[in-house]
């Protein structure tokens, strides 16, 4: 069976043993590394593939949000943040930088492996701290986005795929995957890029297109 490789990066080493353990107990996950900073992580596996860092955002080595963010995905791995605080100006740093969510280490155990679970697959993990961080954010660039690329995105980023989208708003097949490149191009534009669905997701919740987990 396939297990996903996650590392932990935490400074307070009984606190990231601990959730190692927790993690570990996950049949689809393989803890491969407990660390502190993102260079000890990085020296430590090498050249072997990590597909999930849990990156603590609060570390004590003069290290910034996005440049750790921007270090681990460098080397294909996702990130998921995982914060203690409720400071959200770290929070929209580590969003903005293509974390997959925000988790709170004070969540319930069930909460916690499941958010691991999902992110180590690559899917979005849109907890109501990560979705209020981005929701707060005073320096989105307005995409500039028609009534009609709005609907399209809405629909694509929910998850629906491109002939779903195209039955649900009249459109053909071509248009609708048109449509999704002019809204890659335009959040490009403003310094927002959308190179992935789920890239466009995090759009989505952040222009209000889709509404915020916890909300109706």
């Amino acid at each position: 069976m396939h297990k996903f490789r996650v590392a932990l990066i935490d400074d307070h080493e009984i606190v990231v043993r601990g959730f190692a353990g927790l993690f570990a107990t996950l049949p689809d996950i393989e803890v491969v590394a407990t660390v502190a900073t993102v260079t000890e992580l990085l020296a430590e596996v090498g050249e072997s593939p990590v597909d999930l860092v849990i990156l603590d955002l609060r570390l004590s080595d003069g290290s910034t949000v996005t440049g750790n963010v921007d270090r681990l995905r460098a080397t294909g791995a996702s990130v998921l943040a995982f914060t203690g605080g409720d400071d959200a100006g770290l929070m929209r740093a580590a969003a903005r930088s293509g974390v997959l969510g925000v988790v709170r280490k004070s969540e319930p155990t069930d909460v916690l492996l499941d958010a691991v679970t999902r992110a180590a697959a690559g899917d979005t993990v849109a907890s109501t701290e990560w979705a209020a961080a981005l929701d707060g954010d005073p320096d989105l660039s307005d995409a500039g986005l028609s009534p009609r690329e709005r609907e399209v995105l809405s629909l694509y980023a929910a998850g629906a795929k491109a002939p779903l989208v195209a039955s649900h708003t009249g459109l053909s097949e071509l248009t609708v995957v048109d449509y999704i490149r002019r809204v890659r191009s335009k959040y490009e534009r403003v310094g927002r890029p959308a190179n992935t669905k789920i890239d466009l997701y995090k759009r989505a919740l952040e222009d209000g297109i889709l509404p915020l987990p916890g909300r109706s």
